[in-house]
C-alpha cells in the first residue's frame, strides 16, 4: 500500500484566521495532514507556515467552494495525491450585516451561496468517497445567529 493511503487527511473548507485556522492546527497536532482552503492562497500562507513549524504536514488550496467543478477537482486531487479524506470541516460563513429592508436579492443570494450552497457541494463531494470507504466524518461550524437572530443579520442567520 502506498504512503498516500496511509495518511489521515482532514480537509478544512474556509480556513481563516480564527476558527478554521484553529481547527486545522488541532487536526495537525492530532497527526492529520491538514488540507486547508480559502479563495486566496496567499492568505493561507501564515497558517501553513505555523502548522509546518509545529511539525505538522499542511497543504493549502485556493478554491471557491461555490463552484462545483473546483470542489470536485479539489477533492480528487487531495485523494489522489495526499490521501483519503477522513474528516471534512465546513467553516464558511458570511457575516455581513444589512437590514432586511435594504438587503438586495443579489447580496442575500451571495451570502446564502457561501454559507449553504457551498456546504452542500463540498459535503456531497466528500461524502460520496467516505460512503464508498464506509467511514469518515463531516462537520459544519455555525454561529449563534443560526439559533437566535439579531437586527441586520437576516441573510446570515
Amino acid at each position: 500500500m502506498s504512503d498516500v493511503h496511509n495518511k489521515k487527511v482532514a480537509l478544512v473548507i474556509g480556513a481563516g484566521d480564527a476558527t478554521g485556522g484553529a481547527i486545522a492546527r488541532r487536526f495537525a497536532r492530532e497527526g492529520y495532514v491538514a488540507c486547508v482552503t480559502r479563495r486566496s492562497l496567499d492568505k493561507l500562507q501564515p497558517l501553513l507556515e505555523q502548522i509546518r513549524a509545529e511539525g505538522g504536514e499542511a497543504h493549502g488550496f485556493a478554491s471557491d467552494a461555490r463552484q462545483e467543478e473546483q470542489v470536485a477537482e479539489l477533492v480528487e486531487h487531495i485523494e489522489r495525491e495526499i490521501g483519503p479524506i477522513e474528516a471534512m470541516v465546513f467553516n464558511i460563513g458570511a457575516n455581513v450585516p444589512c437590514s432586511i429592508l435594504e438587503e438586495t436579492a443579489r447580496k442575500y443570494f451571495k451570502i446564502w451561496e457561501m454559507a449553504c450552497f457551498a456546504g452542500f457541494l463540498t459535503s456531497q463531494a466528500v461524502a460520496k468517497r467516505m460512503v464508498a470507504r464506509g467511514r469518515g466524518t463531516i462537520l459544519f461550524t455555525g454561529a449563534t445567529a443560526g439559533l437566535r437572530g439579531a437586527a441586520g443579520f437576516a441573510a446570515f442567520a
